[in-house]
Order: C-alpha cells, then structure tokens, then sequence
C-alpha cells in the first residue's frame, strides 16, 4: 500500500507567465500626516526573481484635489527611496477627492480615492497573560475606540515594535464590518506577546475599498504555499488606471487619516 500511495506523487510544475516589457508597480499613500506620505515606484519582475528592486527615479509625480485642481507636486528622495511632497506642510482633507498622476517616459498613470473621516480611539491598555491556546506567555495590549460610520468601514492596523515594523504576511491586520464593530469598543487584542521595556507604536488607518481589497488579495497570495489545493499566484486588482503607454501597471493609491498611539511597556499592569 505504501508503494502504491507513493507511486502516485507526481510533480507538477506550473508554467508561470514572465514579466513582458517595463511594468511600473506604484504604491502610494496620501494622509493628513506628512511624515507618512509618498510613493515609490519600481519595475515588476517575475514571481520568482531573488534580484534587488529596480527603482524608477525619474517620474513625473503629484497629487491634486479632483475637484478643484490644486496640486501637490512630489520630487524623489535618494534617503527614502521614494518620491515625497515638495510642501511638507500639505496633508489630506476630509471629505476631499485626491487624484494621483504619475508620467514616466511615454506612460502616464492616474488613480483616484477619497479622505474619510477617522475612526474614534480611545485608548491602549497592556496586561500580562500566562500562556494560553495559541498565544505565547507575556504582555498583550488591547486597543479601544468607536468607529460610527455605517458604511466605507476598511481598516488597517501596523504596528512598530521599538522601531521596528511588523511587516511579516501575519502582521498584515486588516477588518472590516462584515461581522460588526463591536469587538473595537470592547477592546482589540493585538495578537503579539511583548516584553518588559518595548515601546509600541499602533497606526490605525480608513482605507478605501479599492485598496483594502488589493491589500486583502496580497496576504491570500502571500500565504499561498503552491500546494495541491492553492489557486495559481496572481497579482492583486490594482486601483490605477493606465491613460497612456504600457496597458499595464500594478501597485494601488491610498488616501488615508492615520491615527497614531503609542504605549511602553512597563512591566506591570496599567
């Protein structure tokens, strides 16, 4: 029987599609704090290329307010590797359409999303918990706060723990409404065990739908293992429309409040 089980395993490698020509991938954020505003660009390459990334540092980029006009030019910056505003004091307004425009060489790219209003947080609390079913021994922060809005509810939490960011394919923590917001003024728990002396900081962001969704299909692709059962790789549904060149373009644009919090961790409970 144990020959016959193993005499059935056959390898199967899938012919995956190759990179054709320069295809820009553009992640770009816009938020009412411009420390964290930019947007980087660099060239796709193929799903299983180990080569550094290529960085386009010649494009034409700004934003502007889709109704009135207003731009917001953007200039690249060797120490980010990325292309920031010219005018640091320029940050996003509620309720305001943003579009962003980025040209490179005969290309020209556009997306657009719109500044919601943030969500309400209350506090950061920690307490220490003993080893339990899938969580580690040590401190746990719950966050607290309220998010009224009865539609547009795409969240996402980062956090940087003693300035280090979470940036792992489980460290992606994305909600929605879908199953209510309750749980956020009872208290989130944050599924990370912290030590005495870490100082954490919780960035809480409103996403539009576009890119919570384009989000949401990167950590499925990232947690696809190639197994049996796993869907072939695909890229996410990108939220930028090609309006001139190259068909192609990946990446999305955010416009985004961030609320930020920050909490040390003491060794006792507070």
């Amino acid at each position: 029987m144990a020959f016959l089980a193993f005499s059935c395993q056959v390898e199967v490698d899938l012919p995956l599609a190759t990179v054709k020509g320069q295809i820009p991938v553009i992640e770009a954020l816009w938020s009412d704090l411009n420390y964290y505003n930019e947007v980087k660009i660099s060239l796709a390459k193929d799903y299983l290329d180990t080569m550094d990334n290529t960085l386009i540092k010649d494009a034409q980029v700004q934003v502007f307010a889709t109704k009135t006009g207003e731009e917001i030019p953007f200039q690249y910056y060797e120490a980010s590797d990325s292309y920031r505003p010219v005018q640091l004091y320029r940050t996003a307004q509620i309720g305001v359409d943003y579009t962003l425009s980025v040209k490179w060489k005969d290309n020209e790219y556009q997306a657009s999303a719109t500044m919601l209003a943030p969500p309400i947080l209350d506090s950061l609390t920690y307490k220490y918990q003993e080893k339990r079913l899938f969580r580690e021994e040590g401190y746990y922060i719950k966050v607290y706060g309220e998010i009224p809005f009865t539609s547009n509810n795409y969240y996402r939490i980062r956090v940087v723990e003693n300035d280090t960011l979470k940036n792992n394919r489980e460290d992606y923590l994305l909600f929605d409404d879908t199953f209510g917001l309750d749980f956020f003024v009872q208290g989130l728990e944050l599924g990370y065990a912290f030590e005495a002396g870490d100082n954490i900081r919780l960035e809480l962001y409103r996403l539009n739908e576009k890119p919570y969704n384009y989000l949401n299909q990167l950590v499925n692709l990232l947690f696809t293992d190639g197994g049996l059962f796993s869907p072939p790789p695909q890229n996410p549904d990108t939220n930028i429309n090609v309006l001139k060149g190259n068909p192609n373009v990946l990446g999305y644009f955010n416009v985004s409040p961030i609320l930020v919090e920050t909490v040390f961790i003491q060794g006792e409970e507070k």
